[in-house]
């Protein structure tokens, strides 16, 4: 089983990454993730489900312990045809 996680932690600040938003940087560049995309209002990965479970685990340890107060996920199940499944398809 595939899984594409979409994910943000707050608080937000503009001016520059906070350190729970670097350490949920940090946990995701690290995993042997297929796909990582790190943006300033979103972030998303992708891989085998292990792997991203794992990675999940210790993002939410890190970004938690390095002052996230909230930490939002939505995670997706991928076919092989690379659809992401419930979303109509």
């Amino acid at each position: 089983m595939r899984l594409r996680v979409e994910f943000t932690t707050e608080p937000f600040d503009l001016d520059e990454p906070p350190p729970h938003a670097l350490a949920a940087r940090d946990a995701v560049q690290a995993a042997e993730l297929d796909a990582v995309d790190v943006g300033p209002f979103g972030n998303t990965v992708e891989g085998r489900a292990d792997t991203v479970l794992a990675a999940l685990d210790t993002l939410l340890r890190a970004s938690l312990e390095a002052g996230a107060t909230r930490v939002s996920l939505q995670v997706n199940v991928v076919g092989a045809d690379g659809v992401t499944r419930g979303d109509g398809a």
